[in-house]
């Protein structure tokens, strides 16, 4: 029995699947900050590694990180595209109808959730790439396929957005340094 068929695989290092499995946090966290649950999160992920292994053979050899966040973008807005032309209800909307205790978020963790739920998509991405990922804007830019100047546009609303937000909500008023 091959080393692959009894769970022994391990990629050499250097390949393309010894990068691909070094990229997996960094694919992981902007896939969960797509989409608004972490079970979408996961399927966003695994989508994007099957279509990067099985289109391996595109990948120039520079830039798989660059490579695989273009791929999770495209099939994020594919798959937003698609749920607004045919919605429907998850089943995540209905978890609290029997009543029983569900243990949550802390409250710091449900105010940024809260106002990352009120930036758009695209704002969203935007933020993530650059403030979390590190990426430069032109980085930002070729990976979502907009002109640099909507990155930092988007970059900015996603910011104001989220100040006004959780300084609305803040128990003790945010001052302005003077």
């Amino acid at each position: 029995m091959s080393d692959r068929l009894r769970g022994n695989f391990s990629p050499a290092p250097g390949s393309f699947e010894a990068e691909m499995l070094a990229l997996m946090p960094a694919l992981r966290r902007y896939s969960r900050s797509l989409s608004h649950t972490d079970a979408d999160g996961e399927d966003l992920l695994q989508d994007c590694v099957e279509k990067a292994l099985a289109n391996r053979r595109q990948w120039r050899g520079t830039g798989l990180k660059s490579w695989a966040y273009t791929i999770m973008t495209n099939l994020y807005r594919n798959r937003h595209r698609f749920e607004r032309r045919h919605p429907s209800e998850s089943l995540e909307d209905h978890e609290n109808i029997m009543g029983g205790d569900v243990l949550g978020d802390t409250l710091e963790n449900d105010r940024l959730h809260g106002a990352l739920a009120l930036l758009s998509p695209d704002m969203r991405a935007v933020l993530i790439l650059v403030t979390v990922e590190g990426y430069s804007y032109q980085e930002a830019a070729e990976t979502m396929s907009i002109p640099v100047g909507t990155v930092m546009s988007r970059l900015s609303r996603a910011r104001e957005t989220l100040r006004q937000h959780l300084a609305t909500n803040n128990i003790i008023p945010l001052r302005r340094p003077k």
